[in-house]
């Protein structure tokens, strides 16, 4: 899986003024990621919005983006859920022949136990010969999947073959590092402690601030990669800033922002959630006009 080692970016679904998926909007910002370095997409996670698109929205997002991509990089499928018998069978219904691994968050809502989180990945991986990377995340799911159980269905499922690791926890991370197997992959999924985890042997990460500074926050991955920390760390502390902000009023609601200062989309998302509000709109715009000055 040397292919997802670096910088993967969660795709947003732009949305028109209508409230349409606007489909030219997300060309321009997949071209962006493969223009500006960024390793690999992430298709229908998160902050792509994937839970208020419908199914044939999401059939269309998926055909947009292969259609774009042409195979210039790999991508990563989110399927996931909270019903382990719904999520198996999509993944078997599924065509994931343009998808290299299939992202799989764990539970919500429903807060199982380790045992339950566990029975639940190893149904998971059992419904594909695909690769699977377990999607951790307590803050949206309300359960935090313990080192002890991703250890255990790292050495027992051949194809789980790594986890996006979003506790903002760096020692649990370090820990998921230490015991794995040496080729599972820890992949940060929180930015601000994305370099953290590289240097401690993370495999890089899914961005979600990579997606509006592509080119910088890959190259900081890569250097930190290299073991090249003086660079990296001048990256990270340049982008820092922007990371606080992009997630102060929710995801994807930041990012959207940024990627709307630079003319790739409209600023517009689907209720529940709602656009940041003029102040932060404001400090967004003010640090990217000095960041490109600096």
């Amino acid at each position: 899986m040397q292919e997802l080692i670096g910088t993967g970016v969660a795709l947003i679904t732009p949305f028109d003024a209508n409230g349409s998926v606007d489909h030219n909007a997300l060309e321009n910002v997949v071209n962006y990621q493969i223009d500006n370095g960024i390793d690999y997409l992430v298709v229908l996670g998160t902050t792509g919005e994937s839970a208020t698109l419908t199914k044939e929205e999401k059939e269309a997002v998926k055909a947009t983006i292969s259609k774009t991509n042409a195979g210039r990089l790999p991508m990563v499928l989110g399927i996931g859920g909270s019903n382990t018998v719904a999520v198996v069978d999509e993944i078997k219904t599924t065509d994931l022949s343009d998808y290299t691994a299939v992202l799989s968050v764990s539970p919500a809502y429903n807060k199982p136990t380790q045992e339950g989180i566990y029975q639940h990945f190893k149904a998971v991986a059992r419904a594909t010969d695909k690769p699977i990377i377990l999607y951790n995340v307590p803050g949206r799911t309300a359960s935090n999947m313990a080192v002890e159980t991703v250890v255990k269905l790292a050495h027992e499922c051949e194809n789980i073959i790594g986890i996006k690791e979003a506790a903002g926890d760096i020692v649990q991370a370090m820990k998921m590092i230490q015991y794995s197997p040496k080729d599972f992959l820890v992949i940060s999924g929180d930015d601000m402690i994305t370099l953290a985890m590289v240097l401690a042997g993370g495999a890089g990460v899914i961005s979600v601030i990579g997606q509006g500074i592509p080119q910088d926050y890959s190259d900081m991955v890569r250097y930190g990669l290299n073991g090249d920390v003086e660079e990296a760390y001048e990256l990270h502390y340049k982008i820092a800033a922007s990371i606080d902000m992009i997630f102060e009023q929710g995801n994807p609601a930041g990012i959207k922002s940024i990627l709307a200062y630079r003319g790739l989309i409209h600023e517009e998302l689907r209720l529940p959630l709602v656009p940041v509000n003029d102040d932060l709109k404001n400090r967004i715009k003010n640090f990217l006009d000095q960041y490109q000055n600096d």
